[in-house]
């Protein structure tokens, strides 16, 4: 069951977080060793997305591939997939397992295609600019099998989810860790009252780029849309944000983008 309700009011329920952590902090040894205490901290279940993208450049780079973006998404060609598949499934994602197993939790790192756990379908050409641009082997998500990470989290297992899931055809797909947080987050809600962090090195989403301080506490959907027009949002803020704005429409109890430092949910910028 792929779908699952629940009767469960939101206060009867208890309580999960899912943290996305982004590949500027996985990238650097210091921040992510802090995040993972901090996450290690975190009472209740709980699941830990991250990103990498920093890692598979590189890597790709020395093995002589070069590396296409597109507004800031990857485009995924058979090599390129390889290397991603490499680098999130197994240097980033096992890393990331064992420091967990080290902190005293009990981690099981997942891509998609374990457990069949997410299934998407390979986005097709789009056109951006006028122009058509095929994205390759990149995954739109279709959908979260809730009850097996249910299952997991009911043995005191604790989810990584790389940013890897697979067409059931045979194929994996390069996907957007942000989507998978918050699709992950979406299927688990009518079972749990879920709180997803968005973690990375900023202090919330800024009104100032330049000041690290000029955190905007709350973003309701007329103040994005403000904010995209003016130019206070943009890049990939966007796409951050609109996968927020999704979660919260689909019964997700909290959003919060936040420093890597401070996913506790008592910092950053809420989503309402």
């Amino acid at each position: 069951m792929d779908t699952p309700t629940s009767s469960k009011t939101s206060a009867g329920k208890p309580a999960l977080t899912v943290v996305k952590v982004g590949g500027a902090v996985v990238e650097d040894a210091a921040q992510l060793a802090g995040l993972l205490d901090r996450f290690a901290a975190i009472e209740g279940r709980k699941i830990l997305v991250h990103g990498g993208g920093r890692r598979a450049t590189k890597t790709a780079a020395a093995l002589g591939i070069e590396s296409r973006m597109v507004n800031g998404r990857r485009i995924t060609d058979e090599e390129m997939l390889e290397v991603v598949t490499m680098v999130y499934g197994g240097l980033v994602n096992k890393n990331i397992v064992a420091q967990l197993q080290s902190r005293g939790l009990n981690a099981i790192g997942l891509t998609g295609a374990d457990l069949d756990v997410i299934r998407s379908h390979r986005r097709p050409p789009v056109k951006i600019d006028g122009a058509s641009v095929d994205f390759g082997f990149v995954g739109d998500v279709d959908r979260v099998s809730a009850d097996r990470l249910q299952a997991l989290l009911g043995q005191d297992a604790i989810p990584v989810m790389a940013p890897l899931t697979h067409d059931g055809l045979g194929h994996m797909l390069n996907t957007n860790a942000d989507t998978i947080a918050s699709e992950t987050a979406k299927a688990l809600s009518p079972f749990y009252r879920v709180t997803l962090i968005y973690s990375f090195e900023k202090n919330g989403v800024l009104a100032d780029p330049s000041d690290d301080n000029s955190v905007i506490p709350s973003i309701t959907r007329d103040d994005f849309n403000r904010y995209v027009a003016d130019g206070t949002i943009a890049g990939g803020m966007i796409p951050k944000i609109e996968n927020a704005f999704n979660a919260v429409s689909a019964g997700v109890d909290q959003v919060i983008i936040t420093k890597a430092t401070a996913i506790d949910g008592t910092q950053g910028t809420t989503i309402r």
